[in-house]
């Protein structure tokens, strides 16, 4: 059994529904921490045209839920729109309603589209920046007063190795990560004297369905002349440890970040990528 080190803590995990944030979500859980799962549903419809990303269904998120009090802790699931502050400050407030404070904050929320500059239409452009750096802006902007206050508090912020890197055809969704960088060091900076640490984990290809959902487009792109685990299998190929990462590996990083031991890592840009720069 894992040791609780996070047991009276409550975690808020953005896009906890699906993918890394789920990884994340059970993993904080696994290690004692009550856990407010928010995820932008599918009952808002289907994706922004052109982007890629999961917009999980209620049942996922109820799943979740109940498979974190199956790890002996609570759990509070919500549908959560990153984009507004008014969406936000209601899952702020309920979670601290219940709980009496958020304690980690992981922002793992985040959509992508694969256009050149020109392809991005002006709503393009602001649903990647608003949804992938905004939102992130607007949780702390939330969660790090309470943290500063009881002079304890962890944030963990999901990036990516195009932060650093830059990828063709991607730059709405390589500039909001390269600014989740920058917020992540000021956060860091602006909570070090109160106990409180931000990073950013940067995973390279993660075996999610946002991931599926951009192999499905690009094996389209080229006439469907690959299968996809064929295609998955050659982006395996080109990382030194010839695989791709697993969201609990992610989750594992996450809770990491969280112990008492891992005070000293603050405004860190942590790459999970098999050995790849990218």
């Amino acid at each position: 059994m894992l040791e609780r080190y996070l047991a009276g803590r409550t975690a808020l995990v953005t896009g906890g529904a699906s993918g890394q944030g789920r990884a994340i979500a059970l993993a904080l859980a696994a290690r004692g921490a009550n856990v407010g799962v928010g995820s932008y549903l599918a009952l808002h419809g289907p994706l922004p045209d052109k982007t890629d990303s999961y917009f999980p269904p209620q049942q996922e998120l109820d799943q979740v839920c109940d498979e974190i009090r199956a790890l002996g802790v609570e759990a509070l699931g919500s549908d959560l729109d990153v984009r507004s502050a008014d969406s936000v400050g209601a899952f702020h407030a309920a979670l601290t309603q219940r709980f009496g404070r958020v304690d980690i904050l992981v922002n793992a929320a985040g959509i992508a589209a694969e256009q050149p500059i020109e392809g991005h239409t002006e709503k393009l452009w602001l649903d990647i920046l608003d949804t992938n750096l905004n939102g992130a802006y607007r949780t702390i902007r939330a969660c790090l007063p309470g943290m500063i206050r009881a002079k304890w508090g962890r944030i963990v912020n999901i990036a990516s190795t195009a932060a650093s890197v830059g990828a063709k055809d991607n730059p709405a969704y390589c500039a909001s990560k390269s600014g989740l960088l920058g917020l992540t060091r000021c956060v860091a900076l602006e909570g070090a004297p109160h106990g409180v640490t931000c990073n950013a984990i940067s995973p390279g290809f993660v075996n999610t369905r946002m991931l599926r959902s951009s192999v499905k487009r690009w094996l389209a792109a080229e006439g469907n002349v690959r299968t996809e685990e064929e295609y998955i299998a050659a982006i395996a190929a080109g990382y030194p440890q010839k695989r791709i990462i697993e969201p609990e590996e992610i989750g594992a990083v996450a809770a990491f970040l969280c112990r008492d031991e891992a005070f000293g890592i603050a405004a860190q840009d942590i790459t999970v990528a098999a050995g790849s720069l990218w």
